[in-house]
């Protein structure tokens, strides 16, 4: 069967403590990106320094209504057990995810583009969207032409980028015609990621979170 998802607000819980295998411990905690604008409410993750006007990343079929809406991502500070504190921690996203409704996910399905079916998916596979600039997003489907220069080392996604200097690595770039788009660097760096929708009760949309699988699958528990 295909991958299953926790529960992802522990991601968001400040506190939350993790450890790998090898002895490395991870503690979370939220940090604010900014609001993301979604004039059609088709929400699309991908990585923006390469994607973004190549018309390679397609919007998720499960659309939202149009309005703005918070990002955020989980960082992971990373240490070895019984380590003495780091004056500059190793900081990880963990996580990041697009809040449409303040209320409790009950449940978890996986994000997915038009022709994917998850169904078809083997033990532990997910569709996700692939990163080979270390860096992911989520904008709305009509703001992908309002970022140039991407390739270019230029525009507006490079001033964001450029404009955080220390703390973990997250940016809001603010494009044309009104669009923004929220960034981040991705986990562990480049590779393939699952985006999933939460749903509250109700089987309303809650928030789509993109895991940078940073935090095991089968959490071990700190000490």
């Amino acid at each position: 069967m295909p991958m299953t998802p926790p529960d992802y607000a522990w991601h968001f819980t400040p506190g939350s403590a993790f450890a790998h295998r090898d002895g490395e411990t991870g503690t979370l905690a939220p940090v604010l990106i900014g609001e993301v604008t979604l004039p059609t409410g088709r929400v699309v993750a991908c990585d923006p320094f390469v994607c973004l006007g190549e018309g390679e990343a397609e919007p998720f079929t499960v659309a939202v209504e149009p309005g703005r809406y918070r990002a955020e991502a989980a960082v992971a500070t990373l240490a070895r057990a019984g380590s003495a504190p780091d004056p500059h921690p190793h900081t990880r996203i963990a996580a990041a995810r697009l809040v449409i409704r303040d209320a409790p996910s009950v449940g978890w399905e996986m994000a997915v583009v038009a022709g994917q079916d998850p169904s078809a998916l083997g033990e532990g596979e997910f569709f996700g969207y692939g990163v080979d600039a270390g860096t992911g997003c989520f904008h709305d489907a009509a703001a992908h032409e309002s970022f140039p220069g991407a390739e270019d080392d230029d525009g507006p996604l490079w001033s964001a980028l450029d404009a955080v200097v220390e703390g973990p690595q997250v940016f809001l770039a603010r494009g044309e015609d009104g669009h923004t788009l929220a960034g981040f660097t991705s986990g562990w760096g480049d590779g393939c990621y699952p985006t999933w929708i939460g749903r509250d009760s109700g089987g309303r949309v809650t928030c789509f979170v993109t895991d940078f699988l940073v935090v095991p699958t089968e959490r071990v528990p700190a000490a």
